[in-house]
């Protein structure tokens, strides 16, 4: 569930949604500044992340997702840059007129930003980032069909943005124009109607879609039914096809699913029974085969796991444990076959509700919702090691980090 719904409950009846920090460090209407500082890679001799994440500069454009309709929430996108050696974030302004921005993603350009707008009556919106520091521009909102839309993603050959809509149980195509990244209107809508909700749920609540990494499927979490959806999409209508489905066991309520980077094996966060589940990949036929659950590390009592990470080497994975508000290390072994727990570290905020990584996976983002804040964690290359890093930086409600 999004933060702030109540498992198994309608919006508005959620877990203290209403009584979050409501701050401004991320001021009024403004655009991002320029990154000309320069200076020399930082990174340590032998740290072997992709060299085509290498960037000069030492500040780089972060965005932050947020509620605008929820008390203590922010007015629109956050927006910010970061520091690429100590992590500090510094606030720019705040790009208006996108209600309750609660997901980002980029296009795999870089050039359009997208947000879900999590509202009853639901909607994707595209802004474009224009170079040299620019402030962003809305393109545009397409109506997603559904209600509530939390999740969304861009289908890898940059055509398509597919979207999941919490609150009906559906997920959505809408295509994206290849020359400006503007959306057209939504091409398909598939309502999740089988198999019946889990127990304590009223219904189907689609709450991730995702692409395999070989682009052969599209893959739906939904945490009313406790099921996993494989789908074909047609590349040419943007129409879905279901070709799988997996169940996880009654009440585990996924919530996000994670691939190892071999494509073979994929790491299923639940958001109810409070587990992590290894599963077995076929590229072939698109099925998903869970595993084992597995312990959070977190103890006994109500834990919300949310967002679970893996490196690009596929050596660790870290997952945000809201109701502890702690983050879990795990090592990744058998070549991506089993997660062993490491250890746990405090969050420094309260409910984690999205972690992202660095483009060069130095550094470790985490989303406060609760106490309205981002901490930010250096990442061991090594052992993966997670350790804070400054001061935690403060902003409305934040629910979405990203970092480019």
């Amino acid at each position: 569930m999004s933060a702030g719904r109540g498992i198994g409950t309608k919006a508005g009846a959620g877990i203290g949604r209403r009584h979050f920090m409501g701050m401004a460090a991320v001021g009024v209407a403004g655009g991002l500044v320029g990154y000309g500082v320069r200076s020399q890679d930082p990174r340590p001799r032998g740290d072997r992340r992709p060299p085509g994440n290498r960037h000069p500069d030492a500040r780089r454009p972060l965005f932050l997702g947020t509620y605008t309709s929820k008390e203590g929430g922010g007015t629109g996108i956050g927006l910010g840059t970061y520091d690429t050696t100590s992590g500090r974030i510094t606030a720019t302004g705040v790009l208006a007129g996108v209600a309750d921005p609660s997901y980002l993603a980029l296009a795999p350009s870089g050039r359009t930003l997208y947000a879900v707008d999590e509202q009853e009556e639901g909607g994707v919106t595209a802004l474009a980032l224009p170079p040299g520091g620019a402030p962003p521009k809305v393109l545009g909102r397409q109506p997603t069909g559904g209600a509530g839309p939390c999740h969304l993603s861009v289908h890898p050959g940059g055509r398509w943005l597919l979207s999941a809509n919490y609150l009906s149980g559906s997920v959505a195509v809408h295509p994206i124009d290849p020359a400006t990244g503007a959306l057209g209107e939504r091409t398909d809508l598939v309502a999740h109607a089988t198999p019946p909700p889990g127990p304590g749920q009223d219904g189907p609540h689609a709450h991730q879609i995702i692409t395999s990494p070989d682009g052969g499927h599209v893959l739906a979490v939904d945490l009313g039914n406790d099921t996993v959806y494989t789908y074909r999409l047609d590349e040419h209508a943007g129409r879905l096809t279901q070709v799988a489905y997996a169940s996880l066991r009654p009440g585990a309520g996924p919530r996000h699913l994670t691939f190892h980077p071999n494509g073979a094996f994929a790491y299923l966060a639940n958001e109810v029974d409070n587990t992590v589940v290894v599963c077995g990949y076929d590229r072939k036929s698109g099925r998903l085969t869970p595993g084992a659950p597995q312990s959070t590390g977190t103890g006994p009592g109500t834990n919300f796991p949310a967002r679970i990470l893996v490196t690009h080497h596929g050596r660790f994975a870290y997952l945000a444990n809201r109701g502890h508000n702690s983050l879990t290390r795990y090592a990744v072994e058998a070549a991506g076959a089993r997660l062993r727990l490491l250890d746990t570290v405090p969050v420094g905020g309260d409910f984690p509700r999205e972690i992202a990584f660095s483009p060069d996976e130095r550094l470790l983002f985490a989303a406060n919702q609760k106490s309205g804040s981002v901490t930010v964690f250096s990442v061991d290359a090594a052992t993966g090691a997670l350790g804070r890093v400054g001061e935690p930086f403060a902003a409305p409600m934040p629910v979405c980090v990203l970092p480019r």
